[in-house]
This record gives structure tokens, sequence and C-alpha cells, in this order.
């Protein structure tokens, strides 16, 4: 089966950042709850939520506006700096550049949705030009206003943004939660990106069609052509 738009989660995808975020959440989860996120706390609470969700699991319940907005900012300014201080990482995932130059000249339908707020796809944007590639007013964030996956609403509305229904849309994603959304959303395939040994988990995850380690192994022939 073909289809004809592509949407990517971003962090852990076209990004492989996890290992940051997780490092910068379990300090903050210690300081919420006296304990740091355990791994499967990580998988199943972390990736793919936004930040009052992840705020609201250590805590036990609904956060203040404040209380969100003091750790938001405090965590994510330690995660861009992390970004910054390792220059070396700090790249899109191995292939990305090259399936991104095929989608642009085959004029191929593709966002992002990612979770971020946008202080980080600001900052996103800028660090790897994303221009080059993506509508940047078709990318969907955590505006306040999304609730996080795995509610479908944010690759609702990135297919709506490329002007596709979700079933005629590839959905990349790394995270449990993400994933979930995908599906809910009525996304046509669903791909996981991740290490090989985390494939067997990420195909008995409902939904997924098949897992990836990196952008080299997708298959271009899954789109039908538009030039």
């Amino acid at each position: 089966m073909k289809y004809k738009g592509i949407i990517f989660d971003f962090n852990g995808t076209l990004f492989l950042d996890s290992e940051k975020h997780m490092e910068a959440w379990r300090a903050f989860s210690k300081e919420l709850r006296g304990t740091a996120f355990s791994d499967e706390e990580m998988r199943d609470h972390m990736f793919g939520r936004t930040n009052e969700d992840i705020i609201a699991y250590a805590i036990g319940r609904k956060p203040d506006k404040t209380l969100v907005e003091k750790y938001t900012a405090e965590k994510e300014a330690i995660y861009r700096q992390m970004c910054r201080d390792d220059k070396e990482h700090f790249v899109l995932t191995d292939g990305a550049v090259e399936l991104l130059d095929y989608l642009k000249l085959r004029n191929i339908p593709r966002t992002i949705a990612t979770m971020s707020e946008k202080v980080n796809v600001d900052f996103f944007i800028q660090g790897f030009h994303l221009e080059k590639w993506f509508d940047l007013d078709k990318i969907v964030y955590d505006n306040g206003k999304i609730p996080g996956k795995p509610a479908p609403d944010i690759y609702e509305i990135a297919a709506e943004n490329i002007g596709l229904p979700p079933a005629e849309c590839i959905v990349v994603e790394d995270a449990v939660s993400g994933i979930a959304a995908a599906k809910n959303a009525g996304a046509g395939k669903i791909i996981a990106i991740g290490p090989e040994e985390n494939h067997n988990f990420l195909m008995s995850l409902d939904g997924v069609s098949e897992t990836i380690t990196n952008f080299y192994e997708f298959n271009r022939e899954v789109f039908y052509e538009n030039n």
C-alpha cells in the first residue's frame, strides 16, 4: 500500500536526544517527589507527553500553572544547554537529511508533530535549519491547548495541516504514547524508530507496522510520486 504524506515526531525520531531529556527529567523528578523516574516510568509517562502531564504524574495531582511554568523553564533551559555543549551529537538522525531531501524533491506532503514547546521548536528550527524541508507554519507543537499524546489530536491536526486525512499518512514515532496517538488518530502506517535492541518491544505495540534504526532503512517506495 502507498501513502501520500508523512508526519514525523521530532525528539527521539528526527533528533536522537532521548538521553538528554531523560537526564534532565531524572533530576527534576527527584526534586519533585524525592525519587528519580525509573526507565519504565520514562518510557510510559514521559516520552510524548506534555511537561504538565509529566509534572502531574510526578506529584500525583494536577499542578498549578505557576509550578508548571517554573519547572518547564528550568528543565528545558538545562536541556538546550546540554544540546549546545554536545555539538558532536547535535545533528539529525542518520539518513534524515537524505530522506527529507527526497521528500522535498518529490513534493511529498510532510510535517512535524512534537510535544515540545515553542521555545524548543524555535531552537530546533534554528539549529537544524528545518525551514529547508518544512513549512514552519504547519509544524504542530505543544501550545498549551493540544492534549498530550496518546490523545490523537496532534496527529489529526498535523494531517489536516498538510491537507490529508490521517489514513493517507505515514507516522514515524519512537514513544509508546506517540505510537498510541498515531493509532488513535487513524494513521495509515506507523513506523517505529529506535535501537535494534528495542525493536521486538516496539513491534509488540498495537499499530506498529515496522521498525527502523535510522532513516537509511526507510523504504521510499511507500509513497505515491508527486513528480
